[in-house]
């Protein structure tokens, strides 16, 4: 299973919302229903991260209905970045000399 199944263009300037996702998720349905036949049967985990349209009530809701997991995803943290791994270990190196 290659490729991208669906690609949505917002218009520039404008970013995307609650109601926008859920139109997109339904959208997604009928996408992979119609080009990867039995997908929908076996399941189908979708990964996204933790931005308000993704985790509004309505496209839980939504995902419940359609009995889709969802991988879930750490929650922003500096902590976290995958920036520090290419910052500190160089860093570290240098002060150590």
């Amino acid at each position: 299973m290659e490729g991208r199944l669906i690609i949505e263009f917002l218009p520039q300037g404008q970013t995307i919302n609650a109601d926008q996702y859920y139109h997109i998720v339904d959208c997604l349905r009928v996408v992979i229903k119609a080009k990867r036949l039995g997908m929908l049967s076996s399941g189908v985990i979708l990964l996204h991260d933790n931005a308000r349209p993704h985790t509004a009530t309505r496209t839980i809701r939504k995902l419940v209905q359609f009995r889709w997991s969802v991988l879930e995803h750490l929650p922003y943290s500096p902590a976290l970045s995958p920036y520090d791994f290419r910052i500190f270990g160089p860093l570290k190196k240098f002060i150590e000399g």
